[in-house]
Protein backbone atom coordinates (compact mmCIF):
# COMPACT_ATOMS: atom_id res chain seq x y z
CA UNK A 1 0.00 0.00 0.00
CA UNK A 2 2.83 2.49 0.66
CA UNK A 3 4.44 1.88 -2.98
CA UNK A 4 0.83 2.92 -4.10
CA UNK A 5 0.58 5.39 -2.55
CA UNK A 6 4.07 7.21 -3.46
CA UNK A 7 3.30 5.92 -7.30
CA UNK A 8 -0.13 7.42 -6.85
CA UNK A 9 1.05 10.67 -5.02
CA UNK A 10 3.53 11.56 -7.74
CA UNK A 11 2.05 14.33 -9.52
CA UNK A 12 1.68 15.38 -13.29
CA UNK A 13 4.72 17.56 -13.00
CA UNK A 14 7.29 14.90 -11.93
CA UNK A 15 6.19 12.95 -14.81
CA UNK A 16 7.32 15.58 -17.45
CA UNK A 17 9.97 13.90 -19.83
CA UNK A 18 13.17 16.53 -19.35
CA UNK A 19 15.93 17.30 -21.43
CA UNK A 20 19.03 18.08 -20.81
CA UNK A 21 20.76 20.95 -22.72
CA UNK A 22 24.06 19.23 -25.02
CA UNK A 23 26.48 22.08 -26.72
CA UNK A 24 26.04 22.85 -29.88
CA UNK A 25 21.94 22.49 -29.03
CA UNK A 26 20.15 25.85 -28.73
CA UNK A 27 17.81 26.37 -25.83
CA UNK A 28 14.71 26.78 -28.42
CA UNK A 29 16.03 23.17 -29.54
CA UNK A 30 15.63 21.84 -26.36
CA UNK A 31 12.27 23.59 -25.32
CA UNK A 32 10.93 22.05 -28.91
CA UNK A 33 11.85 18.59 -28.35
CA UNK A 34 10.10 18.59 -24.41
CA UNK A 35 7.07 19.69 -26.21
CA UNK A 36 7.12 17.03 -28.39
CA UNK A 37 8.08 14.67 -26.31
CA UNK A 38 5.42 15.92 -23.86
CA UNK A 39 2.72 16.49 -26.26
CA UNK A 40 -0.30 14.00 -26.02
CA UNK A 41 -1.08 14.50 -29.26
CA UNK A 42 2.41 13.18 -30.34
CA UNK A 43 2.00 10.32 -28.49
CA UNK A 44 -1.29 9.10 -29.47
CA UNK A 45 -0.30 9.76 -33.28
CA UNK A 46 2.76 6.90 -32.50
CA UNK A 47 -0.23 4.92 -30.72
CA UNK A 48 -2.37 4.87 -33.64
CA UNK A 49 -0.24 4.51 -36.51
CA UNK A 50 -0.54 8.54 -37.85
CA UNK A 51 2.70 10.20 -39.47
CA UNK A 52 1.92 13.02 -37.23
CA UNK A 53 0.11 15.02 -34.57
CA UNK A 54 -1.01 17.48 -37.97
CA UNK A 55 -3.41 14.45 -38.66
CA UNK A 56 -5.47 15.50 -35.89
CA UNK A 57 -5.92 18.90 -36.81
CA UNK A 58 -8.14 18.21 -40.16
CA UNK A 59 -9.96 15.30 -38.16
CA UNK A 60 -11.39 17.85 -35.55
CA UNK A 61 -12.15 20.22 -38.22
CA UNK A 62 -13.93 17.60 -40.22
CA UNK A 63 -15.83 16.11 -37.56
CA UNK A 64 -17.56 19.44 -37.46
CA UNK A 65 -17.67 20.59 -40.94
CA UNK A 66 -18.11 17.22 -42.71
CA UNK A 67 -16.73 17.52 -45.82
CA UNK A 68 -14.25 14.18 -45.97
CA UNK A 69 -16.88 12.34 -47.07
CA UNK A 70 -17.35 8.81 -48.91
CA UNK A 71 -16.84 9.44 -52.83
CA UNK A 72 -15.17 12.42 -52.34
CA UNK A 73 -12.16 13.53 -54.28
CA UNK A 74 -9.48 15.55 -52.13
CA UNK A 75 -6.31 16.89 -53.23
CA UNK A 76 -3.97 17.68 -50.09
CA UNK A 77 -0.86 20.09 -51.15
CA UNK A 78 1.95 20.11 -49.01
CA UNK A 79 1.03 16.61 -48.24
CA UNK A 80 4.07 15.55 -46.60
CA UNK A 81 4.44 13.55 -44.30
CA UNK A 82 0.96 12.51 -45.00
CA UNK A 83 -1.20 12.16 -41.61
CA UNK A 84 -3.57 14.73 -43.12
CA UNK A 85 -3.80 12.30 -46.08
CA UNK A 86 -4.41 9.37 -44.20
CA UNK A 87 -7.33 11.13 -42.28
CA UNK A 88 -8.84 11.85 -45.49
CA UNK A 89 -8.23 8.23 -46.98
CA UNK A 90 -10.10 6.91 -44.77
CA UNK A 91 -13.18 9.56 -44.49
CA UNK A 92 -13.80 9.54 -48.08
CA UNK A 93 -13.40 5.61 -48.20
CA UNK A 94 -10.67 5.54 -50.91
CA UNK A 95 -9.72 2.07 -50.06
CA UNK A 96 -13.37 0.69 -50.62
CA UNK A 97 -13.60 -0.45 -47.43
CA UNK A 98 -17.01 1.00 -46.35
CA UNK A 99 -19.37 -1.36 -48.33
CA UNK A 100 -22.40 0.31 -50.51
CA UNK A 101 -20.60 3.66 -50.13
CA UNK A 102 -19.35 5.79 -52.40
CA UNK A 103 -15.17 5.31 -53.02
CA UNK A 104 -13.47 8.58 -52.66
CA UNK A 105 -9.62 9.92 -54.03
CA UNK A 106 -6.98 11.59 -52.36
CA UNK A 107 -4.56 13.34 -54.03
CA UNK A 108 -1.06 14.56 -52.51
CA UNK A 109 0.98 17.03 -54.17
CA UNK A 110 4.51 17.88 -52.43
CA UNK A 111 7.75 18.89 -53.30
CA UNK A 112 9.09 16.18 -52.06
CA UNK A 113 8.63 12.53 -52.04
CA UNK A 114 6.33 10.83 -49.73
CA UNK A 115 6.55 7.42 -48.42
CA UNK A 116 3.35 5.35 -50.19
CA UNK A 117 0.27 4.96 -48.34
CA UNK A 118 -2.38 2.71 -49.68
CA UNK A 119 -5.44 4.98 -50.67
CA UNK A 120 -3.82 8.12 -51.00
CA UNK A 121 -1.91 9.09 -54.61
CA UNK A 122 1.45 11.30 -54.19
CA UNK A 123 3.34 13.58 -56.68
CA UNK A 124 5.87 15.55 -56.67
CA UNK A 125 4.48 19.35 -57.72
CA UNK A 126 5.49 22.70 -57.06
CA UNK A 127 1.54 23.77 -57.46
CA UNK A 128 2.88 27.37 -58.20
CA UNK A 129 3.94 25.99 -61.67
CA UNK A 130 1.72 27.30 -65.00
CA UNK A 131 -0.31 24.42 -66.13
CA UNK A 132 0.00 22.46 -62.42
CA UNK A 133 -4.13 22.71 -62.05
CA UNK A 134 -4.21 21.07 -65.39
CA UNK A 135 -1.72 18.35 -64.10
CA UNK A 136 -3.64 18.09 -60.78
CA UNK A 137 -7.27 17.26 -62.86
CA UNK A 138 -5.63 14.90 -65.25
CA UNK A 139 -4.21 12.88 -62.28
CA UNK A 140 -7.62 13.26 -60.13
CA UNK A 141 -9.43 12.51 -63.51
CA UNK A 142 -11.55 15.62 -63.01
CA UNK A 143 -12.26 18.52 -60.69
CA UNK A 144 -11.95 18.28 -56.95
CA UNK A 145 -14.46 18.63 -54.12
CA UNK A 146 -11.87 19.49 -51.18
CA UNK A 147 -8.74 21.49 -51.47
CA UNK A 148 -7.17 21.18 -48.21
CA UNK A 149 -3.47 22.66 -47.19
CA UNK A 150 -1.51 22.88 -44.18
CA UNK A 151 1.35 24.14 -46.06
CA UNK A 152 3.82 26.54 -43.69
CA UNK A 153 6.56 28.77 -45.15
CA UNK A 154 9.83 28.27 -43.13
CA UNK A 155 10.01 30.66 -40.33
CA UNK A 156 12.05 33.44 -40.32
CA UNK A 157 11.47 34.37 -36.82
CA UNK A 158 9.93 37.65 -37.33
CA UNK A 159 5.87 36.87 -37.20
CA UNK A 160 5.28 39.59 -39.29
CA UNK A 161 7.20 38.69 -42.27
CA UNK A 162 6.33 34.53 -41.34
CA UNK A 163 2.39 35.85 -41.74
CA UNK A 164 2.95 37.71 -45.01
CA UNK A 165 4.38 34.57 -46.00
CA UNK A 166 1.93 32.22 -44.63
CA UNK A 167 -0.69 34.69 -46.46
CA UNK A 168 0.60 34.31 -49.51
CA UNK A 169 0.87 30.59 -49.38
CA UNK A 170 -2.56 30.51 -48.64
CA UNK A 171 -3.29 33.00 -51.50
CA UNK A 172 -1.62 31.01 -53.74
CA UNK A 173 -3.90 27.50 -52.45
CA UNK A 174 -7.00 29.34 -52.75
CA UNK A 175 -6.19 30.18 -56.63
CA UNK A 176 -5.66 26.77 -57.47
CA UNK A 177 -8.81 25.54 -55.13
CA UNK A 178 -10.56 27.83 -57.23
CA UNK A 179 -9.36 26.50 -60.64
CA UNK A 180 -10.08 22.37 -59.94
CA UNK A 181 -12.80 22.60 -57.47
CA UNK A 182 -16.50 21.93 -58.29
CA UNK A 183 -19.61 24.01 -57.58
CA UNK A 184 -20.18 23.54 -53.66
CA UNK A 185 -16.94 22.33 -53.21
CA UNK A 186 -14.95 22.87 -49.68
CA UNK A 187 -11.45 24.82 -49.23
CA UNK A 188 -9.48 24.57 -45.72
CA UNK A 189 -6.00 26.31 -45.34
CA UNK A 190 -3.39 27.30 -42.64
CA UNK A 191 -2.98 30.91 -41.56
CA UNK A 192 -1.69 32.55 -38.79
CA UNK A 193 -2.80 35.37 -36.31
CA UNK A 194 -4.77 37.51 -37.41
CA UNK A 195 -6.39 35.07 -39.86
CA UNK A 196 -6.73 35.25 -44.01
CA UNK A 197 -6.57 39.14 -44.40
CA UNK A 198 -7.32 41.58 -47.34
CA UNK A 199 -7.77 40.48 -50.96
CA UNK A 200 -7.79 36.75 -49.67
CA UNK A 201 -10.66 37.29 -47.72
CA UNK A 202 -12.89 39.57 -50.06
CA UNK A 203 -12.16 36.85 -52.62
CA UNK A 204 -13.20 34.10 -50.70
CA UNK A 205 -16.03 35.60 -49.42
CA UNK A 206 -16.99 36.11 -53.12
CA UNK A 207 -16.45 32.40 -54.25
CA UNK A 208 -17.89 30.39 -51.07
CA UNK A 209 -21.11 30.20 -48.98
CA UNK A 210 -19.55 30.32 -45.83
CA UNK A 211 -16.04 31.32 -44.56
CA UNK A 212 -14.72 31.13 -41.68
CA UNK A 213 -11.83 31.03 -39.06
CA UNK A 214 -11.12 27.66 -36.87
CA UNK A 215 -8.41 26.61 -34.26
CA UNK A 216 -8.80 22.59 -33.98
CA UNK A 217 -7.88 21.50 -30.39
CA UNK A 218 -4.97 19.80 -31.68
CA UNK A 219 -3.87 23.11 -33.00
CA UNK A 220 -1.19 23.95 -29.88
CA UNK A 221 -2.79 27.01 -27.73
CA UNK A 222 0.42 28.93 -27.52
CA UNK A 223 0.52 28.71 -31.37
CA UNK A 224 -0.55 31.26 -33.70
CA UNK A 225 -1.43 29.28 -36.71
CA UNK A 226 -5.69 28.92 -37.55
CA UNK A 227 -7.27 27.77 -40.80
CA UNK A 228 -9.77 29.25 -42.44
CA UNK A 229 -12.52 27.34 -43.90
CA UNK A 230 -14.42 27.69 -46.77
CA UNK A 231 -17.18 25.73 -47.79
CA UNK A 232 -19.72 25.89 -50.51
CA UNK A 233 -17.92 27.20 -53.23
CA UNK A 234 -20.19 28.79 -56.10
CA UNK A 235 -18.22 28.70 -59.15
CA UNK A 236 -15.87 30.39 -61.16
CA UNK A 237 -18.42 33.33 -62.36
CA UNK A 238 -15.73 34.68 -64.87
CA UNK A 239 -15.46 31.49 -66.44
CA UNK A 240 -19.48 31.23 -67.13
CA UNK A 241 -18.72 35.04 -68.66
CA UNK A 242 -15.52 33.48 -70.41
CA UNK A 243 -18.20 31.51 -72.08
CA UNK A 244 -20.62 33.93 -73.21
CA UNK A 245 -18.12 36.09 -74.59
CA UNK A 246 -17.03 33.42 -76.75
CA UNK A 247 -20.44 32.63 -77.89
CA UNK A 248 -21.69 32.84 -81.41
CA UNK A 249 -22.11 36.28 -82.70
CA UNK A 250 -19.88 37.53 -80.09
CA UNK A 251 -16.77 38.73 -79.92
CA UNK A 252 -13.97 38.50 -77.08
CA UNK A 253 -11.81 41.46 -78.56
CA UNK A 254 -12.73 44.84 -79.65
Amino acid sequence: MADERRGSGRGQRDLKVRVKSARGRRISSVRWLERQLNDPYVQRAKREGFRGRAAYKIQEIDDKARFLVPGARVVDLGAAPGGWAQVAVKRVNALGEKKGKAVGRVLGIDLQEIEALAGAEFHVLDFLDEGAEARIKDWLDGPADVVMSDMAAASSGHKRTDHLRIIALCEAAAALARDILVPGGTFVAKVLAGGAEGELLQQLKRDYASVKHVKPPASRSDSSEKFVLATGFRGRKDAAEDIQEDAPGRTSAP
